[in-house]
Order: structure tokens, then C-alpha cells, then sequence
């Protein structure tokens, strides 16, 4: 128990990344668009943030404040890069999943491209300092995460705008018919998972690294993407699978620091994220709780 409770802080602080864009791709395919770009943004966001808190740290700005803007300047840029995806899976009806593997090759050159114009390297430069934890040590991304949370639960269950947007992911038709306008709502749904992606890249460098490198995200957004299936595309759901998938993420960087474990390949750790995410897929797969019209391309009028 108290390995659990010292492992607390950690866990939170690689869960609520995963979290943040899980709850994203969850709005985003309640409203019918499949988002597997989440890994991508997720990438734009922490390249984002982490240049921006570099030169505003050598400025001399205030810390936190260069933190809040670094963190702003992620959220928003990976909002506008979403965009990419939303003009071509809602207006263009193209492939969704074609669309967001486009959009995850674009990060790895777009981000190592900013690097060389910025920092004349495939990364950025080193900052001083990131976020600090609290009294108990754990990191305000646990917080922001946790607002995430409440907000879409609110959002999605309490007010009429989510209803309309969940109806655009069951049956845009019907709801069309009723005076809802189906491509805005998906393009609200795709912008939010973007800016919340882009949020959550901030999150993972600000807490996590140092500086922002190809190697940064690391799955993180595929992972997301997993908790939103396996939570059955609800945010207690989400949330619980975010948790599971978090924990041994941070239990593979940890276990490496046991006695017991050492004797095995620090690979086996290294992986088990993956097959925990992979394992839990596999063993609770059954009846699709998926919004009946996700991934599929729909124009006004159609039958």
C-alpha cells in the first residue's frame, strides 16, 4: 500500500496527459469523426509549448506566466492543426483514418522543421524549469485534468449543446431534421479534441522532459485513443481506463528502481504500457459501444 501511495504522484502526472486527450477523442467521435490524430497533435502541442516557454524563460518573463502562456500557445495551436482534419474528414468526406495518419506524419516534420528554425536542431533547447509539483506533490496537471473531466460530463450530459452533439455522432440525419447543423457540430467536436490535445502535449513536456524531442509523446496519443474504446466512450469510463493504462506506464518507469525486478530486461517494463493497453482491448472487446455514425462521412440531405 504505501508502494501504491508513493507511486501516487507519478501516476497522476503521466495519467493526466492521456486522460485530457482521451476525453478530446471522446467528444470527437460522440459527434461522428473518428480523431487518430490525437498522437500528432499531441506532438504539435509540446514542441508548442516547449519553444514557447524556452524563449519567454530567456526573456526573463515570470515563470509561471511563461508556463500559462507556453501551455496556452499548445492548446491552441493544436486546435488550429485539428482543423487539417476536420476541412477533410466533414467537408471533403475523406477517409478519417486516412486523414489523421496524414496528420501524424505532418507533426514528426513539422515539429523537428520548427526546431531547426528556431533552435538550429531536431529539438528544442533545454529549458531551466518546468511546471513544480504542490504540497503534495502532485503536478496542477492533475487539476486541469480532473476539470476536463467534470466540464465534458457537464457538457455532454447537462446542457442542450451536448445532446445535439452527441446526436450528430448516432443520427445525423434525425438531427438535421430537427434543425441541428450536423458539419458544425463535428467541426466544434474535431477543434476541441485538437485544442485538448494540444493541451495535453504542453502538459507531458512542461511535467515529464526538458525539452521537447520526435521522441516526446511516444504513443501517449494512440494510448488515448485505446481509453476511449476501452472506456466505452464515456468520461467515467475514459477516465478509469486512462487511470489503468497511466498506471502502468508509470509503474514500467518505476519498476526499473526495485531490487526484485532488476533481474528482468528493463525491454519487458519498457512494453508493458503497450500490452496492458493491448491485453485490455483484447479481453474486454464484445458489444460496440461506439456512436452508430462514427468514422462515416455524411452530407446534408443524404438518405
Amino acid at each position: 500500500m504505501s508502494m501504491i501511495l508513493g507511486m501516487l504522484p507519478s501516476i497522476l502526472m503521466i495519467v493526466a496527459p492521456i486522460l485530457i486527450t482521451a476525453i478530446g477523442g471522446m467528444i470527437c467521435e460522440k459527434a461522428g469523426v473518428v480523431n487518430i490524430a490525437l498522437e500528432g497533435l499531441m506532438a504539435i502541442g509540446a514542441c508548442t509549448a516547449a519553444a514557447a516557454h524556452v524563449l519567454m524563460e530567456a526573456s526573463g518573463m515570470n515563470h509561471s506566466l511563461s508556463l500559462f502562456l507556453a501551455l496556452a500557445m499548445g492548446f491552441v495551436t493544436g486546435g488550429l492543426f485539428s482543423l487539417v482534419h476536420a476541412v477533410a474528414a466533414i467537408n471533403l468526406n475523406a477517409d478519417q483514418t486516412i486523414s489523421g495518419t496524414g496528420i501524424n506524419l505532418l507533426s514528426s516534420g513539422v515539429t523537428i522543421f520548427a526546431s531547426q528554425i528556431l533552435f538550429n536542431s531536431d529539438r528544442t533547447r533545454e529549458f531551466r524549469m518546468g511546471m513544480q509539483t504542490d504540497a503534495l506533490g502532485i503536478y496542477p496537471t492533475a487539476y486541469i485534468a480532473l476539470v476536463v473531466v467534470l466540464l465534458s460530463w457537464f457538457v455532454l450530459y447537462k446542457l442542450p449543446v451536448g445532446m445535439h452533439l452527441r446526436a450528430c455522432g448516432e443520427h445525423p440525419g434525425a438531427a438535421e431534421s430537427v434543425g441541428i447543423n450536423v458539419k458544425k457540430m463535428r467541426y466544434w467536436a474535431v477543434f476541441t479534441s485538437g485544442v485538448l490535445a494540444g493541451l495535453a502535449g504542453g502538459c507531458v513536456v512542461l511535467t515529464q522532459t526538458i525539452q521537447y524531442t520526435s521522441n516526446t509523446i511516444n504513443g501517449r496519443g494512440f494510448i488515448a485513443l485505446a481509453a476511449v474504446s476501452f472506456g466505452r466512450w464515456t468520461p467515467l469510463g475514459v477516465t478509469g481506463a486512462a487511470l489503468l493504462f497511466g498506471t502502468a506506464q508509470a509503474f514500467a518507469i518505476i519498476a526499473n528502481n526495485i531490487p526484485a525486478l532488476k533481474v528482468l530486461p528493463t525491454e519487458v517494463f519498457n512494453i508493458l504500457p503497450y500490452m496492458v493497453t493491448l491485453a485490455a482491448l483484447v479481453l474486454f472487446s464484445g458489444k460496440n459501444y461506439a456512436p452508430s455514425a462514427a468514422g462515416k462521412p455524411y452530407e446534408k440531405g443524404a438518405s
